[in-house]
């Protein structure tokens, strides 16, 4: 019998699902192995790839005293602090090479500017922990420029006429906060990458000096689309996993959305995004606490307002963008920038908001590497003799240093007093008689130096009891492989910045070392005022009249700054003169502030005791308010290295008990300090309860010190205590 074979045969609609089910494979197949190729590339920017450097961050208070102390920017006596918006952060990053044999420290603090005296403290603290790890050649200190903070940090005579003499506990808070954030990322090191990243911020800036702007040639100005610089650059840090350590952003943007007459402590629009942005990326952490950190350094801010709505009379109303910056009636006093929002706190959270996300996108999509080697170039510099080759045949020096006339008129940011004006290249014969008979004049040869500014304090010649300004300024470079950060002592404006970036980086090209990221980090080391062009300096508006050493100032710091490039370029700055050493001044505390006393508590009361108690329901959008029998904040300042004033707890009735859910470090709270008669004070504590809130029963608690003397004629001593507002519920909307 023939047995038959067995044969498989297909149909033609199986053929084609089996062809069908081998490509959808294959292509499933090739899609993982892109997916996995690419995978996290935006988020950990090939994490496979080896790490570059050593890479710590670190972040501390720096607050300070809350409470009389007048706060640092406008100049304003008036303007002394009454309390907090926001605390202020030092935010510290350490970049070494991975055999550890070289490192830089860059750090963004929420101050005014760094002070020649915060420099010379930080180091002497940095050399007796570190020895000679940290120097000043490879640690910038920079401030993020709030006019907000408190003042009182400085050793030169001129910039203790507003801040009423050196405050010991505002500097003292200042450098152990920049220490102690150095501190932290000293040892927290690890090996990471980083990631360069630029683009354009729109609708967050003006020029408030566009008449000074249109004085620099128009060949050059035709080379720009904005008389801002609207690009932010965005440095990024990861460690080897692709874990997310910290970002640095530098934008030109002053930080003056709160006005002059604001008298609560805060870091203003670029803490607001420092705030935005670690608050992101440190969730359910409490606002400065977490391991992200996110500074929002300064740059060259010198001409540029975040008050978009432009300068406006605040008497009538009608614009007052003119070239001396007056009004009709009432004169330079009247015209103030305004805007965006409806008042200074909604203006400061839209500006804050604007940079916070454009620093988030440019952030995730960050890929472009930095490697290289790491170096640093510094030296100090007497900027008041400073000579200067324009050319072949001329040669000019920089002058001793010297305020205008306009200095005294402010700026449309924050207006000046008296019938001072911007633009002005004359002096006032009234004027110069005062200053004659209560400084002396300034000398023939200081005035030629100087001219046209017309001298309303020759600071360079004024030494009593300590000298008015600095001669000796800090000049310094730190590169990190293609990115190069210039560290300038002070206010660079819109033009002045872009002439220096691109002189260093045609300095950079022309030894070798092409492709360098130039950006300029303002406010550091030391404060020196204004930098305007030559051009610029020829109208004399508020920021050419500050423009300390002379009409060759930029010209000076062109110089140097490619001195500095060219010896990084060429691994030469052991070659550079170190350069006089700046002097450190035997003052530790000179103050006019009042003496902390003795303080009461009303009759029947103690301190913590609610004065006006809490509604019981309230909804979010709304205010929740507290007033406490309180005391005076400076004795917290004064005897604790950080405090905290406040917290907003909620109640869980799970558990039973009280959660923290915010601090004084929230920009959704405010603390208010007002001072009594007869040793007594009163706090009040707001909460502005932002959409989104979580409905439930919440509390406000209140911390702070008194002054108490147990018996007469003997030293009063500090006692800490609390309160606590009645339990308030926040009802869904």
């Amino acid at each position: 019998m023939h047995g038959k074979r067995s044969r498989c045969s297909f149909s033609r609609l199986e053929v084609i699902l089996i062809v069908c089910l081998v490509l959808m494979i294959t292509l499933t197949v090739v899609l993982l192995v892109l997916h996995f190729l690419t995978k996290n590339n935006d988020d950990s920017n090939n994490i496979a790839e080896p790490a570059k450097y050593l890479v710590g961050v670190g972040r501390a208070d720096c607050t300070g005293p809350v409470a009389q102390v007048p706060l640092m920017g406008y100049a304003n006596p008036d303007q002394v602090g009454g309390g907090l918006l926001s605390r202020l952060y030092s935010r510290a990053f350490i970049v070494a090479d991975l055999k550890n044999s070289r490192r830089v420290v860059f750090v963004s603090a929420d101050i005014g500017m760094v002070s020649q005296r915060v420099r010379l403290e930080v180091l002497k603290q940095l050399r007796s922990k570190y020895g000679q790890l940290y120097r000043q050649d490879n640690v910038i200190l920079s401030g993020t420029h709030t006019h907000s903070g408190p003042g009182g940090y400085f050793q030169y005579t001129l910039f203790w006429i507003t801040s009423k003499g050196l405050v010991r506990p505002a500097l003292s808070s200042i450098v152990n906060g920049i220490v102690k954030s150095i501190g932290i990322a000293h040892e927290n090191m690890k090996r990471g990458r980083l990631f360069i990243n630029r683009g354009t911020v729109e609708n967050s800036q003006i020029n408030r000096s566009p008449f000074s702007y249109l004085a620099n040639p128009q060949s050059e100005r035709k080379r720009y689309s904005s008389n801002t610089d609207k690009e932010m650059v965005v440095l990024k840090m990861v460690d080897e996993d692709g874990s997310e350590l910290g970002l640095i952003s530098w934008f030109a943007v002053h930080p003056v959305s709160m006005n002059n007459s604001n008298h609560l402590v805060n870091s203003d629009n670029v803490g607001y995004a420092s705030y935005l942005f670690e608050q992101e990326k440190n969730r359910g952490m409490l606002p400065g606490e977490g391991s992200f950190v996110a500074a929002f350094a300064s740059s060259n801010l010198g001409d540029v307002s975040p008050n978009t709505r432009g300068p406006f009379c605040a008497n009538t109303g009608e614009s007052c963008d003119n070239p001396q910056s007056t009004c009709p009636v009432g004169g330079a006093a009247m015209c103030m920038a305004k805007g965006p929002g409806n008042n200074m706190f909604e203006s400061t959270r839209i500006i804050g908001q604007n940079i916070y996300l454009k620093a988030k996108e440019l952030y995730e999509k960050a890929s472009q590497e930095v490697t290289g080697p790491l170096s640093s170039a510094h030296q100090w510099v007497n900027m008041s003799n400073v000579s200067v080759k324009l050319n072949a045949t001329h040669t000019v020096k920089t002058c001793k240093p010297a305020l205008g006339h306009s200095f005294a008129a402010g700026t449309i940011d924050g207006v000046g007093a008296f019938n001072f004006t911007q633009g002005a290249v004359e002096g006032d014969p009234f004027w110069d008689q005062i200053r004659d008979q209560l400084l002396g004049e300034p000398s023939n040869e200081t005035k030629a130096c100087h001219k046209p500014k017309p001298i309303l304090f020759s600071t360079g010649e004024m030494t009593w009891p300590h000298p008015w300004h600095p001669d000796i300024v800090d000049v310094q470079i730190i590169a990190i492989g293609s990115l190069a950060i210039l560290a300038v002592p002070g206010e660079f404006t819109t033009m002045s910045g872009r002439r220096l970036r691109e002189a260093v980086k045609s300095e950079f090209d022309s030894h070798g070392t092409p492709e360098m990221n130039v950006v300029i980090a303002g406010l550091c080391n030391v404060y020196t005022h204004y930098i305007t062009t030559y051009e610029e300096y020829q109208v004399q508006r508020y920021e050419a009249a500050s423009t300390i050493y002379g009409p060759h100032t930029l010209s000076a710091y062109i110089q140097l700054y490619r001195g500095l490039a060219k010896a990084i370029a060429l691994n030469a700055t052991q070659e550079l003169p170190r350069g006089p050493e700046p002097p450190l001044f035997n003052v530790t505390s000179l103050t006019l502030l009042p003496s902390l006393g003795a303080e009461n508590a009303p009759a029947n009361k103690t301190f913590g005791d609610v004065l006006e108690e809490v509604r019981q329901e309230y909804r979010e959008r709304e205010v929740a308010e507290v007033t406490f029998v309180g005391a005076n904040p400076r004795n917290s300042a004064e005897n604790a290295t950080e405090h905290n004033f406040l917290t907003v707890e909620r109640y869980s009735h799970i558990s039973g008990s009280w959660h923290t859910v915010l601090n004084d470090a929230s920009w959704d709270t405010r603390f208010y300090w007002s001072k009594g008669s007869r040793g007594q004070s009163n706090v009040t504590i707001e909460w502005h309860i932002p959409a989104g809130t979580e409905p439930g029963v919440y509390r406000f608690r209140y911390f702070g010190h008194y002054k108490k003397r147990p018996f007469p004629f003997l030293k009063t001593i500090t006692v800490p205590f609390e309160g606590s507002s009645s339990a308030f519920q926040i009802t869904a909307p």
